[in-house]
């Protein structure tokens, strides 16, 4: 792992993630393994530890947002064994292990998404120990961003042919695909410690804004660039799916260029938050993480 990841961050996500149960009937165990599989597989934990971090930089201990930070590792698997399905990308790899319908078949695949998406809101809203109206004004943003107008939106905007070609679609797909789960990973947590809307707000809003882009932009570098042993898949998946992406649109130069100014943009925010007495020192080090990553 890159020097500059908090990996102290990583591995209390994955110790708490390795705790969490779903079945409490015999009969469904074999769908709680199914999405532990998917689950614990590993990787990176951007969005939880994102999550964390966003805690400490507004003074809050990461144990008062761990359950928020599960929940979105939760939300996050779920799209991770939907993507890969069949219909969707039909990929059988996923960090380097076969995907989910692979193992289990495509229909407990389904289903194991379908849990996981609902347990992240049970598991939010029974072990998140902050003010009520807290964690329902949290609730609801981590809803808004994987819905119709977040991630999901963005993932029909990914496989409609009616989607709008040009730049500024591309950013808007990416932003709803993307985005904003990763903003949300940031913006629940202010939530969680009563920071509401206003100028408080703004400089973490377009940070998390501009690392959503930088992350999707990067993704799509790698997918043209990195190998399968590093991405835990084939790599040209979009290529071969025939996806618009940064690198098809802008070529592979201006891609990294476009890489270049969304970080400067996110530190640059991270800068005006810092002048507020924040500590934002681990949120830099997850965003050059993002910038510099090779898989």
């Amino acid at each position: 792992m890159d020097p500059s990841y908090p990996e102290s961050l990583r591995e209390e996500v994955e110790r708490y993630l390795a705790e969490m149960r779903f079945s409490e009937e015999p009969i469904t165990a074999g769908l709680e393994e199914a999405m532990r599989y998917s689950l614990l597989a590993g990787g990176k934990r951007i969005r939880p530890v994102l999550a964390l971090a966003t805690a400490r930089a507004i003074g809050m201990e990461r144990h008062e947002v761990m359950p928020l930070a599960g929940a979105i590792e939760l939300i996050h698997t779920y799209s991770l064994i939907h993507d890969d399905l069949p219909a969707m990308d039909d990929d059988a790899l996923r960090r380097g292990q076969p995907t989910c319908h692979v193992k289990f078949g495509e229909g407990v695949a389904i289903l194991a998404g379908d849990g996981l998406y609902a347990e992240a809101f049970r598991h939010l809203l029974t072990q998140q120990r902050s003010a009520p109206e807290r964690v329902l004004a949290a609730a609801a943003e981590l809803a808004a961003a994987t819905g119709v107008n977040g991630m999901v939106g963005g993932q029909y905007a990914d496989v409609s042919p009616s989607t709008p070609t040009g730049p500024p679609a591309l950013r808007r797909l990416h932003e709803l695909k993307t985005g904003r789960l990763i903003g949300a990973s940031v913006l629940c947590v202010l939530l969680l410690g009563g920071i509401a809307d206003g100028p408080e707000t703004m400089p973490f809003r377009r940070f998390a804004a501009e690392l959503g882009v930088l992350f999707q932009i990067v993704d799509d570098i790698l997918d043209v660039t990195g190998t399968d042993d590093a991405l835990g898949k084939p790599r040209g998946s979009d290529e071969r799916h025939g996806k618009r992406t940064y690198v098809s649109e802008f070529g592979i130069d201006r891609a990294r260029e476009l890489a270049a100014d969304s970080r400067r943009m996110a530190l640059d925010a991270l800068a005006e938050a810092a002048g507020r007495s924040r500590d934002t020192g681990e949120l830099e080090g997850i965003t050059d993480f993002i910038y510099t990553r090779t898989s």
